[in-house]
């Protein structure tokens, strides 16, 4: 019979995924699902329980949290896969807070509707990506996004706040225009292009949203073999309360200080200061030289209601 592994963080979305454990038990058990539930304890607990689980023979490994407890178990996977050469299918029961991973992947943040997601199954193949600030710390998986700089210090912000969703990075960005506002020079080379820019922010787009509600990147497609990239210019402190406005509406595009692309190979370099970088949230470096970040086509099956 069918196994699914549930990988629930009792602390995501500031306890609303502990709350939630009760009615996805409940709705899993309507459906008929075979199912275990394991708890995380620590930070990089899901990655383990989710390797534990593929070694197991669990056909469906689902994430119930946020947008850190995926990139979790997306990392258990896709390590169990690097030694393996297979993996289970990934699941999500978005109950953090920001599931931006699960809004670009079309995963409905209703734990009722999600839970239906998980018994109808459709599963889809969606691109993966690869991250390493140097050859010490290894590779990073993300599912969703990096952003280096001003995006990256948000999250960081945003982390030790006890506000929930997108209230906790709103309040987190606004926060950061005061502490955050000495952008490094970089240069990003993406394929055949190269952009040297004193650089506000660059994120590199998976999916559509961060922090819960930010569209950074508002026509990337999931599973499109390609990454979007934004990068925003220095300008002046007071301009960006009105770019912040741009980003939650998904406007930005056009805005003079705003340059985007596409690509599959991105680099960034620090020319003059250094880069704060997080992959869905999950901080890759606080004050890097250097990464790179590839995109690995098709890398994951998800259960999901993407279109092809």
């Amino acid at each position: 019979m069918t196994r699914y592994m549930i990988i629930l963080n009792p602390i995501a979305g500031a306890g609303t995924a502990l709350k939630a454990l009760p009615r996805i038990k409940e709705l899993l058990t309507q459906y008929g699902l075979n199912f275990d539930i394991s708890l995380t304890d620590y930070p990089g607990h899901a990655i383990e329980l989710a390797r534990k689980a593929a070694t197991d023979g669990y056909e469906y490994i689902i994430a119930a949290g946020g947008d850190g407890t995926s990139n979790e178990v997306l990392n258990g996977l896709m390590q169990h896969k690097h030694e393996h050469g297979s993996f289970p299918v990934m699941g999500v029961i978005p109950v953090g807070r920001g599931n931006d991973f699960a809004f670009g992947a079309d995963i409905p943040v209703n734990v009722d509707e999600a839970c239906s997601l998980l018994a109808s199954l459709p599963r889809k193949w969606i691109d993966i990506g690869a991250v390493s600030a140097n050859a010490e710390s290894g590779v990073l998986y993300f599912g969703n996004g990096i952003g280096v700089g001003f995006d990256a210090v948000v999250g960081f912000v945003a982390a030790s706040s006890k506000l929930k969703g997108m209230l906790s990075y709103l309040v987190a960005a606004i926060k950061t225009i005061f502490i955050y506002f000495k952008p490094p020079e970089v240069r990003v080379e993406v394929g055949d292009k190269n952009f040297t820019v004193s650089a506000l922010m660059v994120s590199v787009m998976n999916g559509r949203r961060m922090g819960g509600g930010f569209m950074m990147a508002p026509t990337a497609v999931i599973n499109d073999r390609l990454f979007n990239l934004v990068i925003v210019s220095k300008v002046p402190q007071m301009a960006m309360f009105g770019l912040i406005g741009k980003f939650m509406k998904g406007t930005h595009d056009g805005d003079p200080a705003v340059q985007t692309c596409q690509g599959d190979r991105v680099i960034v370099t620090a020319l003059k200061g250094t880069l704060p970088v997080h992959a869905d949230g999950v901080t890759v470096c606080e004050a890097g030289q250097s990464i790179n970040i590839n995109l690995i086509p098709q890398g994951l099956e998800l259960i999901s209601r993407i279109t092809p």
